[in-house]
């Protein structure tokens, strides 16, 4: 059994301050909001001190973070470096752009037997449903893909048509075009409704 040497009654800022890292998030608002409590509230917490041992709990359900490396800084943030789980940059589409929206976690076990895991992945957040887009890709053929089209950004199908033109479809009317008419951004690889 694992014995930890920490003060309960001692700063909670640095111990604040790796549930924060370890979530990925860069600002103490955006760990908040994750959090469901008022900035203001996450405020206090830094200044009045004791150990937060409600977040850090969740934290460690949620990350997967090791504890001792949460309470103390001491040992590796991770006991298992190599997770099942990506950590994705989450983005939000309103209005036809992208806004950042934190961070999603998601099993690697989502992904069918024989498909290839996505290398540089952002999960995309359009109304209720959400995309997994791989940003790396060598070539466009026939699937969704993430485009920019004309300032907006939305999910379309993309069907290739001779003479290096595609079919845009999905949303209103479908249209050809130019390939190098509209900007593809990545190719939908899981959908999550």
């Amino acid at each position: 059994m694992q014995k930890l040497q920490f003060d309960m009654g001692g700063e909670s800022a640095p111990v604040l301050d790796r549930v924060l890292e370890a979530y990925g998030f860069s600002t103490k608002i955006m760990l908040a909001d994750h959090l469901g409590i008022a900035s203001s509230s996450l405020a206090g917490r830094y200044k009045r001190g004791g150990f937060p041992a409600d977040i850090v709990v969740r934290c460690m359900a949620e990350t997967g973070a090791n504890l001792e490396w949460l309470a103390t800084g001491c040992g590796p943030k991770f006991t298992d470096e190599a997770l099942d789980i990506l950590k994705l940059s989450r983005r939000k589409i309103v209005d036809g752009q992208l806004y950042e929206a934190g961070f999603y976690l998601l099993d690697k076990a989502s992904f069918l037997p024989g498909r290839q895991i996505p290398q540089e992945a952002i999960c995309v957040v359009d109304g209720t449903t959400q995309y997994i887009v791989d940003q790396q890709f060598s070539e466009i053929y026939d699937d969704e893909w993430l485009v920019e089209i004309e300032g907006k950004v939305s999910v379309r199908t993309l069907t290739r048509i001779p003479i290096k033109k595609v079919r845009v479809s999905g949303v209103g009317m479908a249209f050809d075009c130019s390939i190098e008419d509209i900007s593809v951004l990545g190719r939908v690889v899981l959908t999550i409704k």
